[in-house]
């Protein structure tokens, strides 16, 4: 992305999305918090404002933030992901969504249960429709560290059937600090989706906190 685009952060009052709203913000994007309510929303980007009086952070209901957006980011729950994305889809439609769900299904989140259409990814381009240019990526991506300037000790993998989407959401993990990898089709995110249960499991047994993945051999290292 040549200039830096308007993001909605779709559940933006949650820990994965509010950290990730966090730090764009704190990286100079134009940042709506979405929420089911506006007033949910108007809290949570009250909350960034205050660590980053300079920031342009607001907060809406997630409609009207994925209209006011060039670019869509949905962080919610797999329990809640089409409902939201049903929500959405016309205010989605000519642009990029980068999708961040992951099928865990509870009490047994540690167990791989991906869903029949493949993947959560997958399942999100389905319900928005051709046109729209679904990216998915931060699975692994332990959101505890997010709302802070420590150094995240994860790589992001990001899947989308177009290149020049999986590059705008490159540059979004980017600008949140993290190392970002182009890793296929939207059909390769059933791989780290499937890694996110397998990472809960870890983390509980060996009391890890916020276990994640890198990936080995970077040639610019």
């Amino acid at each position: 992305m040549s200039e830096k685009k308007t993001l909605a952060v779709i559940g933006g009052t949650g820990d994965l999305g509010g950290g990730l709203a966090w730090r764009w913000a704190k990286a100079g994007y134009r940042v709506i918090v979405g929420s089911r309510t506006q007033d949910k929303a108007e809290t949570a980007a009250a909350g960034i404002l205050a660590d980053h009086p300079d920031a342009i952070v607001e907060g809406l209901a997630n409609v009207d933030a994925a209209a006011a957006a060039e670019l869509i980011v949905v962080t919610v729950p797999f329990s809640v992901q089409k409902v939201n994305l049903d929500a959405i889809r016309e205010a989605a439609a000519g642009k990029v969504v980068l999708d961040c769900t992951v099928p865990l299904v509870p009490p047994k989140v540690a167990r791989v249960q991906l869903p029949e259409g493949g993947s959560a990814g997958q399942l999100a381009q389905e319900i928005l429709g051709d046109n729209v240019d679904v990216v998915s990526a931060f699975h692994n991506v332990g959101a505890e560290h997010l709302r802070s300037d420590q150094q995240i000790d994860c790589d992001v993998m990001v899947f989308g059937n177009k290149v020049a989407a999986r590059d705008q959401a490159v540059e979004l993990v980017e600008a949140a600090g993290m190392k970002a990898w182009h890793a296929g089709p939207l059909a390769n995110s059933a791989a780290a989706e499937a890694m996110t249960s397998v990472l809960i499991g870890i983390n509980r047994r060996y009391g890890v906190h916020g276990a994640g993945v890198r990936i080995t051999g970077d040639p610019t290292k």
